[in-house]
């Protein structure tokens, strides 16, 4: 999704026009950006956290030649989601994995029996090419 479309979905879910929500969108970014050139750490509940990272100085090497590159210090952002925000994102993944089991025996640690099924087809699998 590209800026047009996120000012789409917010102008339907807010039932304002078009215009209306791009200025919401640009004033949400723009104080999100101003915060974070600031240094201050911006966090929307829920969704995660946004804060700037610094870089020092460093020397690099060019692939090519090989030859030493200096390094700029630079300034970065980092964005760490929110707990509720990565439960979203992996509720399908969980659910998926849930509804898939292979069928088998389970034991105790579950992974073993897995594990030497795994490496006892593997082992069948190259003595029957030879």
């Amino acid at each position: 999704m590209n800026k047009s479309g996120l000012v789409d979905r917010v102008a339907n879910a807010a039932g304002v026009d078009k215009r209306k929500a791009e200025l919401a969108v640009d004033a949400l970014l723009q104080a999100i950006v101003d915060s974070t050139r600031a240094g201050e750490r911006v966090s929307v509940h829920g969704f995660g956290t946004f804060s700037s990272t610094s870089r020092a100085a460093r020397m690099g090497r060019n692939p090519r030649t090989g030859e030493a590159v200096p390094i700029a210090a630079s300034t970065g952002v980092k964005f760490a989601p929110a707990a509720a925000f990565k439960a979203l994102l992996n509720a399908k993944a969980t659910k998926k994995a849930t509804t898939k089991k292979a069928p088998g025996k389970k034991s105790a640690g579950g992974k073993k029996v897995a594990a030497r099924k795994t490496a006892a087809k593997k082992t069948a699998k190259s003595s029957k090419k030879r």
